[in-house]
C-alpha cells in the first residue's frame, strides 16, 4: 500500500478530505438499507401512517448516526472509542412484530409506545450488564467470543444471498430471477477484484465501487426505481416524544433478554473489529465503554422515537477487509447518516440501490467477519476440550433456529413465543449461551489454555 494511505490505518491522524470521504461513504452505503428496513418492516407490518413511517425511518437514521458519534467520541465511561457504525437492528424485529399482533387493537402509535417504553428498560439493563463487565469477561475467553464471532458471520450469509436473488421477501414477484443473479455476481466479482487486484484507493474502497459497478449494471436492467426522490420530503425537523411512551410487562421482559443478548453480540462484533483491523483483542475499558454507550444512546433514541440501534456487523467486516480505522472517515459516514435523516431525498437515493448489489457487495464483507472468529479460535489449542466447545455451540445454535424455522413453516408451535424470540430466532444466542456454558463446566487442561492475548486488555 501506497505512504500516501498510511493515515487512514491509525485511529488518530491526519487524513484528507479527498483520502476519507469515499471510505466513509461506502460504510454508509454498507449500512443504509440494514438500518432503514426495520423500522420499514415494522411500520408495514402494524399499519403505521405514512407519515408516521417516514418519521420512524428519519429517526433511525438520526439515532443511528448519534449512537456512531457517542462512540466515537466517548462522554466519561460512556463510549468505546472504536472505530464502529451503529444502526437500527433486526434483531428486535420478531419480538416488534410478535406485539404488533398482540396488541393490535390498540393501534399502530400505541404499539410503537409500547415498543419504546421496552426499549427504555432494555437499554438500562444494558448499562447494568456494562458497569458489571468486569465480573463478565472472564466467562468470554477469544475461544468464546470467536466462537460468536464466528456465528454472526455464518448467520449473516442467508442475507446476503436473499439479497442476490432480489431481496429478503422471497415471496416477492420476480425472486430468483437470472437477471437479479447476473447483476449479484457481477457486483461480487467486481468486489473481489478490487479487493484483491486493485491498488491504493481501488483496494480501499473495494466495496464502494463494486457497489458503483453493479448499480450501473443494474440500472440498464431497468432496477433502479428513483420515484421516492421525487416524492421524499426536501428537509424534516426531528420530533421528540412523537410516539409516546408505555410500559408493559411481558413486552419489557422479552426486550431486556434481548438487550443482553445484543450486549454480547455487541462483544463479538467490537473484537471483530479490534482483530480484523488493529489486529488485537479489545480492551475491558473499550468493550465496557462500548455497552454502556449502547445503553445510553438506546435511552436517547427512546426520546426521540426511534427503534433499538446496535452494532452492524457489515461495517466491522468492512475494517477486517480494508484495515481503514481512521476516526475522520468514521466521523464523516455518521455525518452522512444525520444528513440523510434531516434531508430525506438524500436517503431516499441511497436506498435506490436494488438488493442484488447490496448482496454481492456484503458478501465477502460477511466472509471477513466469519474469518475473524475462526482467527481468534485458531488462535488457541485445537484440543478436544476446545474443539467440542466450539462444535457443538456452532451445532446447537444453527441446528436449533433451523428447526424452529422449519417447524414454523410446518404451522409447529413447540415452545412459547416470547421464549421463541428470545432463544430460537437467531443462532448467536444460543451458540453464545452454549459456549459460554461449556466453558465453565468442562475443565480446562494446560493444553487447553490460550496461547494468544486474553480479552481483558
Amino acid at each position: 500500500m501506497s505512504d500516501t494511505y498510511n493515515n487512514l490505518f491509525k485511529y488518530e491522524a491526519a487524513v484528507s478530505n479527498k483520502e476519507s470521504f469515499p471510505l466513509a461513504l461506502q460504510h454508509v452505503i454498507a449500512m443504509i438499507a440494514g438500518c432503514i428496513a426495520p423500522p420499514i418492516i415494522l411500520a408495514t407490518a402494524i399499519g403505521l401512517s405514512a407519515e408516521d413511517s417516514t418519521i420512524l425511518v428519519q429517526m433511525a437514521l438520526i439515532s443511528s448516526a448519534l449512537t456512531t458519534l457517542l462512540m466515537l467520541y466517548p462522554i466519561g465511561k460512556i463510549g468505546s472509542r472504536l472505530p464502529m457504525i451503529y444502526g437500527v437492528s433486526f434483531a428486535y424485529i420478531p419480538t416488534m412484530l410478535a406485539l404488533g399482533g398482540q396488541y393490535q387493537d390498540l393501534g399502530p402509535k400505541n404499539i410503537i409506545a409500547i415498543i419504546l417504553g421496552s426499549q427504555l428498560i432494555g437499554a438500562i439493563a444494558s448499562i447494568v450488564f456494562g458497569y458489571g463487565l468486569k465480573y463478565i469477561l472472564p466467562y468470554f475467553p477469544p475461544l468464546v467470543s470467536g466462537t460468536v464471532v464466528l456465528c454472526i458471520g455464518l448467520s449473516l450469509y442467508p442475507v446476503a444471498i436473499q439479497n442476490m436473488g432480489g431481496g429478503g421477501d422471497l415471496t416477492m414477484a420476480g425472486w430468483g430471477s437470472w437477471q437479479y443473479w447476473l447483476v449479484a455476481v457481477i457486483t461480487l466479482i467486481a468486489n473481489i477484484g478490487f479487493t484483491h487486484f486493485g491498488k491504493g484507493f481501488s483496494k480501499l474502497a473495494s466495496v464502494l465501487l463494486a457497489m458503483i459497478v453493479g448499480y450501473i449494471v443494474s440500472f440498464f436492467f431497468k432496477m433502479v426505481d428513483l420515484s421516492s426522490v421525487s416524492t421524499a420530503p426536501m428537509f424534516s425537523l426531528i420530533k421528540p416524544m412523537h410516539f409516546g411512551i408505555k410500559f408493559n410487562g411481558s413486552a419489557i421482559a422479552s426486550f431486556v433478554i434481548i438487550f443482553i443478548v445484543t450486549a454480547i453480540e455487541g462483544i463479538g462484533d467490537m473484537s471483530s473489529t479490534t482483530i480484523g483491523g488493529m489486529d488485537r483483542v479489545p480492551t475491558e475499558k473499550e468493550l465496557r465503554g462500548g455497552i454502556i454507550g449502547f445503553g445510553v444512546a438506546n435511552i436517547i433514541g427512546t426520546l426521540i422515537g426511534t427503534l433499538p440501534t446496535a452494532t452492524f456487523s457489515q461495517n466491522a467486516g468492512i475494517v477486517s477487509i480494508n484495515k481503514v480505522i481512521n476516526k475522520k472517515v468514521f466521523t464523516q459516514a455518521a455525518i452522512i447518516i444525520l444528513v440523510a435523516g434531516l434531508f430525506p431525498k438524500l436517503s431516499a437515493f441511497l436506498t435506490s440501490i436494488p438488493a442484488p448489489v447490496i448482496g454481492g457487495a456484503t458478501l465477502s464483507i460477511f466472509a471477513a467477519i466469519t474469518m475473524n472468529g475462526i482467527r481468534m479460535i485458531a488462535n488457541q489449542p485445537l484440543t478436544l476440550r476446545n474443539t467440542s466447545i466450539v462444535g457443538v455451540s456452532v451445532a446447537i445454535g444453527f441446528g436449533f433456529t433451523t428447526v424452529v424455522t422449519a417447524a414454523n413453516a410446518a404451522g409447529v408451535s413447540f415452545m412459547p413465543n416470547s421464549l421463541e424470540v428470545a432463544i430460537g430466532a437467531s443462532p448467536v444466542v444460543l451458540a453464545a449461551i452454549s459456549a459460554v456454558l461449556m466453558n465453565i463446566i468442562i475443565p480446562e487442561k494446560e493444553e487447553d489454555k490460550q496461547t494468544g492475548e486474553s480479552l481483558i486488555g
